[in-house]
Formats: C-alpha cells, sequence, structure tokens
C-alpha cells in the first residue's frame, strides 16, 4: 500500500461525494428522508465530513479540528454551497496530512483507541476509507430514491 494510492481513493470518493450533493434537484431533498432510510443525504455528507476531519485532519494532523458528532446528525438545512465547500475543504485537509505522513508512520499504533482496542494508522485510514464508501453507496441511494418520485 502506497499513501498515494490512498490519497487518490480518497480524493476519488470526496469528489463522488461532492457530486453527489450537487445531483440532488432541488437543494431541500438534500434534507428529506424516505420510507425506511433514517438519515438524509445532507447527514451523511455532515457526518463523513465531520468523521475525517476528526479522524485524520485532528487526530493524525494536529488541524486543532473539534468534533461535535451530536451535530453532524442533528442539524437540518445546511445550504448546499456549505456542504460542498466544507467537502472540497476536508479533500484538502486529507489530501494535505497524508502526503506529510511518514510512510513509518503506517505500522505505528493509531493515537486512538478503536473500539477499545489499540490498532496501526493503516488500518484505521483503510476503515475510514471504507466508511466513506459506506456513506458515498447510501448517499447515491438516497439521492436516486428521491429523484424518482
Amino acid at each position: 500500500m502506497t499513501l498515494e494510492t490512498l490519497i487518490s481513493i480518497y480524493q476519488r470518493d470526496l469528489d463522488k461525494l461532492k457530486e453527489e450533493i450537487l445531483a440532488y434537484p432541488h437543494e431541500q431533498d438534500i434534507w428529506k428522508t424516505a420510507n425506511g432510510i433514517s438519515n438524509s443525504g445532507g447527514t451523511l455528507a455532515l457526518h463523513l465530513i465531520g468523521n475525517l476531519n476528526h479522524f485524520i485532519g485532528a487526530t493524525l494532523g494536529n488541524t486543532g479540528y473539534v468534533r461535535d458528532r451530536e451535530a453532524e446528525f442533528a442539524l437540518r438545512n445546511v445550504p448546499r454551497k456549505k456542504i460542498v465547500d466544507d467537502i472540497d475543504e476536508i479533500k484538502q485537509i486529507v489530501g494535505e496530512v497524508l502526503t506529510n505522513l511518514p510512510l513509518a508512520r503506517l505500522t505505528k499504533a493509531y493515537p486512538l483507541p478503536w473500539r477499545d482496542k489499540e490498532v496501526s494508522v493503516d488500518f484505521m485510514l483503510i476503515h475510514l476509507l471504507s466508511h466513506l464508501a459506506y456513506h458515498l453507496g447510501q448517499v447515491n441511494y438516497h439521492r436516486r430514491i428521491l429523484s424518482a418520485k
């Protein structure tokens, strides 16, 4: 695994998240929920932005970001432009942090426990990438359901 590969995939998926948010035909649809789906596309986007800001930006990059996870799920009607700008910002932060991460650090312990156990930095970076991809798929599905109505 190389950091360049990780950076490339994070950048690709964050670009796709931005595309999904921009693809909602009506801005208010970003915040709607559908039957059987508890989170809106906007909520999922805020959660992903907060998650990456916390686990990569603050924890590995010392950005000073302070996470408010509850707000990620409670905020509503954040303007689409703000979400898109925040996606662009976290894309830059992830790129900078990973570009400056020494390769030898990948096999070292991640600074925070994950599910009450110690994991390596490379484990956490792959986990965070799969978390991003998982919720990106949910945003895509959410958008398509609401767009079909």
